[in-house]
This record gives C-alpha cells, sequence and structure tokens, in this order.
C-alpha cells in the first residue's frame, strides 16, 4: 500500500468514527413547563442586540443571557407580566414588541401613520404645484400639417 491509500484510509476511519464521539444535547431546562413558558415570553420580547429578533430566536449573547435572566425569574415563581415588568423597568418600553398604550410610547403607536398622512401631504402638494407648471401650448399651422403627414405616413 502507498502513502495515500493509508492517509486515505485514516481519514475515512476518523470521519466515519466522529458520529461515535457527539454526545447527547443537554436538555434546555430541568422542568418542560419553564421551558414552555420561557419560550412564550421571550417571542413578545425583542432583542436588543438585533433589534428586528425576537428574544426566542437570537443567537446574541445578550439574548442568550435574557433567555437565562427570564428563565431564573420563571423559577422563582414570577408570572409572565412580572417578567415582562422587570425587563420593562431594566430596558425599557422597546424590549417589548407590542409595548404598552401609555404617554410614552405614544410616538411608538402613532409614529408610523403621522409619517404616512405627512408623506401623503407632501406628494399632493408636490402633484398640484406640477400640474400647474404644465403649460398647454397650441400647435401651429407647420407642426399641425408635418403631424398629419406623420400620420399618414408620408415622409416630410
Amino acid at each position: 500500500m502507498n502513502k495515500a491509500t493509508i492517509l486515505l484510509s485514516v481519514a475515512c476511519a476518523l470521519f466515519l468514527a466522529h458520529p461515535v464521539l457527539a454526545k447527547e444535547a443537554a436538555p434546555l431546562a430541568e422542568d418542560p413547563a419553564v421551558e414552555q413558558r420561557l419560550i412564550q415570553i421571550s417571542t413578545e420580547l425583542r432583542c436588543l442586540v438585533c433589534q428586528n429578533e425576537s428574544l426566542a430566536g437570537s443567537q446574541a449573547e445578550l439574548a442568550q443571557d435574557l433567555r437565562r435572566e427570564v428563565r431564573d425569574l420563571i423559577k422563582q415563581g414570577n408570572s409572565d407580566q412580572q417578567v415582562k415588568d422587570f425587563l420593562v423597568s431594566r430596558y425599557g418600553d422597546f424590549v417589548l414588541y407590542r409595548p404598552q398604550l401609555k404617554p410614552t410610547t405614544w410616538l411608538l403607536w402613532g409614529g408610523p401613520f403621522v409619517l404616512l398622512i405627512v408623506g401623503l401631504a407632501v406628494l399632493v402638494n408636490y402633484l398640484r404645484r406640477r400640474s400647474r407648471l404644465i403649460v398647454e401650448a397650441p400647435l401651429s399651422e407647420d407642426e399641425k400639417k408635418r403631424a398629419e403627414v406623420l400620420l399618414k405616413g408620408d415622409q416630410v
């Protein structure tokens, strides 16, 4: 046997032995009920790093730390609302995907609608100004004759 064949055999043996070395996945929580509540709560919370991803789906380190903290709060016997209130007191209303409607969050709830109305007003104003700038100029007699010739298909 040559060296290449031996190296290939050893590589195949190592490749096939790799699944044998794999370990069983560790359970996410000792209590499946705690884990279920964690998932339910964390889908309603925003990842503070990713911002457009839920806490449940984010792989950021901060998201993992927050999930661990939520899990600890659940194990301490806090209700879902108490867990959310704790995170809001610590990180602000932004951590919630659906923040409560209160004076400090009016801009979050109404901002998109205000921007839409302002955008439509600007568009209508622009279109009105543009239509006033368009002046209809009647064709001269030469232009009319030329257009008739072109429409008939004759050359000028």
